[in-house]
């Protein structure tokens, strides 16, 4: 039991019952607050409270060093006790904060994506957009539309071939592309083509596993009927069929194998995430990218095959939804592309070939409140514009 104050003998902390009262007050004081103390430190919920806090403190403090050590060791740790002997090469520290900016997510382990090195860009097999000037015009007509539908956030790329003239409207930012993703799917798998590994005659069989919803009519086929690789192609781009897309990237190797490809190409910003249908949007690219990928498809014989290209440039002329940027360019134009719909975005892409054979490339993509007519209304007028500009 701890003394209570008159237990004490203030004598001993010179004072005494004999001293001033005023100095016997002051100890009394002293002492009935130094008991208070002990009181407070004794009680158990003070006591729990203050464990509480030291294990949740270690908690955190546990938690950061699991994170955080792996690349400290690597990144720091190996720098600082054994140094590298190319001064030129210095540590990265965007890349230690954000680790994963480089990897492709390619495996599932306890729900979780384990990563993949993504191989640089250097010896990208694609080539870059040689771009001109941008159009200063043509841009201020777009984003004048642009005002007109503040619930409509779109990103735009224009390019055209004669002058190497472009427009760019957030064409680097990241946006969720819908069907859109099937033209890497459709490059990837004339890449295999060509490699030998696949054959456009080679059928597959439609099982449960790739029966997917949302657009296209094989998922009301019969089971295990059978599917030319040309066919499903063909149906992938024309009808924009979920299941066919799902059974070709099977077959080229999954996500996994279109993802590294994509890397190799030299694009950063695109990434299959999901197998179709992807309704929440977390398949991506940006409309520059696109547009990379169109021009590649067009220009570059070293990418792709004559032959290739013309069984690409056959599926994408016979795309049957035409009432996106198609529905804003006059007869006698031909446009090879392809359209993207999950409710939430909208957008097409292609290559527009004008009756006088002129030739640009045009992706718009497009935010928009789930389902509003304005998306589509806003890239009908904005292809509308692009198209007069590009013809006057």
């Amino acid at each position: 039991m701890p003394k209570l104050a008159e237990d004490y003998n203030y004598s001993e902390y010179g004072s005494s019952y004999t001293c001033n009262p005023k100095s016997q007050t002051t100890a009394k004081l002293y002492y009935y607050r130094k008991i208070e103390k002990q009181k407070y430190a004794l009680n158990p919920k003070r006591k729990r409270k203050k464990m509480l806090h030291f294990l949740f403190s270690c908690a955190i403090v546990l938690v950061v060093l699991m994170v955080f050590m792996p690349y400290a060791y690597d990144k720091i740790t190996t720098s600082v006790f054994a140094p590298n002997k190319y001064k030129n090469i210095q540590t990265d520290l965007y890349q230690i904060a954000f680790p994963t900016t480089n990897y492709l997510s390619n495996n599932w382990f306890l729900g979780n994506r384990t990563f993949n090195y993504a191989s640089e860009t250097t010896d990208a097999q694609m080539r870059k957009i040689k771009e001109g000037v941008n159009m200063p015009s043509l841009k201020a007509e777009l984003l004048s539309l642009m005002e007109n539908y503040p619930t409509i956030k779109p990103a735009i790329y224009v390019w055209d071939y004669e002058s190497q003239n472009y427009v760019d409207i957030n064409a680097s930012k990241i946006y969720p592309v819908a069907s859109i993703i099937k033209i890497p799917v459709l490059i990837d798998l004339f890449k295999s083509i060509e490699n030998k590994s696949v054959s456009l005659n080679e059928k597959i069989p439609l099982t449960e596993y790739y029966r997917s919803e949302g657009s296209g009519n094989l998922q009301f086929m019969a089971g295990n009927s059978l599917w030319t690789v040309d066919n499903l192609a063909r149906i992938m781009i024309t009808n924009s069929d979920n299941s066919a897309t799902n059974m070709l990237m099977s077959k080229i190797g999954a996500m996994t194998e279109v993802n590294q490809s994509i890397r190799d190409w030299g694009l950063k910003n695109t990434e299959i995430q999901t197998w179709l249908p992807d309704m929440k949007g977390t398949n991506h690219s940006t409309a520059r990218e696109i547009a990379q990928m169109l021009y590649n498809i067009d220009t570059n014989d070293e990418f792709l095959s004559d032959k290739s290209r013309n069984k690409i440039y056959d599926y994408m002329s016979h795309v049957h939804n035409d009432r996106l940027i198609q529905a804003g360019l006059r007869a006698g134009s031909t446009f090879y592309h392809k359209t993207g719909d999950i409710g939430t975005m909208l957008g097409d892409a292609g290559i527009v070939v004008t009756p006088n054979g002129g030739r640009y490339i045009v992706v718009i993509l497009a935010t928009r409140p789930h389902n509003s007519v304005l998306g589509k209304e806003f890239i009908v007028k904005a292809s509308q514009i692009i198209y007069n500009y590009m013809t006057r």
